[in-house]
């Protein structure tokens, strides 16, 4: 029933679907951090770019985003992100870079409900004893977000895992992509179907399951 998989590289199509989702995370991780460090900002500029940011950002499609930096960013502007003249490798990090544009919308709302677990008294007693505003933020309240949103970060990363499918739609070679090639080729729908929901459940059962672990063990004790 399942032969047909000989004929294809389903494991390079899942290291694909990985490596969208791990560069992916470490660069939504890094923006969804400066973003909410924007959205709790004292500066008011940096507090209406944030806020103006979040709430557009996840009110489009993850496959608008994502076909606009293939026609807009690439085949508008020529933006190749040193991909040179090699479409795999140009749709490839534009596939990234749509990604952490969209999820570091919700990475950053899951780090403000981690800094608002914090105790205000905390960052008060930091400022009383002259630490500026991004020393209190990234000595006191950061670091307690974190942990007190490893929870929500994690649903966003599971979220990610499955969106990398989208990446298909500019012809990245992930999982989704190998999907449709076999559903073009093979008349297996069921057992297609199976193959790659299997794949996708061996890439976030665990990663649920882990990081629901760690966030157990890390979580402030209030």
């Amino acid at each position: 029933m399942f032969d047909f998989v000989d004929n294809y590289d389903v494991l390079g199509a899942f290291w694909t679907t990985v490596q969208l989702a791990l560069l992916s995370a470490v660069g939504s991780l890094v923006w969804g951090t400066l973003l909410a460090a924007m959205r709790v900002s004292p500066v008011p500029l940096m507090r209406g770019f944030g806020t103006a940011y979040v709430n557009i950002v996840r009110n489009i499609p993850l496959t608008v985003i994502i076909i606009f930096t293939s026609l807009g960013l690439n085949q508008t502007l020529n933006i190749t992100l040193g991909g040179g003249d090699d479409f795999k490798i140009i749709n490839f990090r534009l596939a990234v870079l749509g990604l952490i544009a969209y999820t570091a919308a919700f990475v950053c709302e899951a780090l403000r409900s981690g800094i608002n677990t914090v105790p205000v008294g905390q960052a008060e007693a930091a400022r009383a004893i002259g630490l500026s505003f991004t020393q209190v933020l990234g000595l006191i309240v950061l670091p307690q977000a974190f942990r007190a949103a490893v929870g929500p970060l994690t649903n966003v990363l599971i979220a990610l895992t499955k969106n990398t499918t989208v990446a298909a739609a500019i012809g990245v070679a992930e999982a989704a992509y190998l999907m449709k090639e076999m559903l073009d080729k093979e008349a297996q729908l069921m057992a297609i179907s199976a193959v790659i929901a299997f794949g996708f459940c061996c890439l976030t059962l665990p990663t649920g399951l882990i990081l629901g672990w760690v966030g157990k063990k890390v979580a402030v004790k209030r």
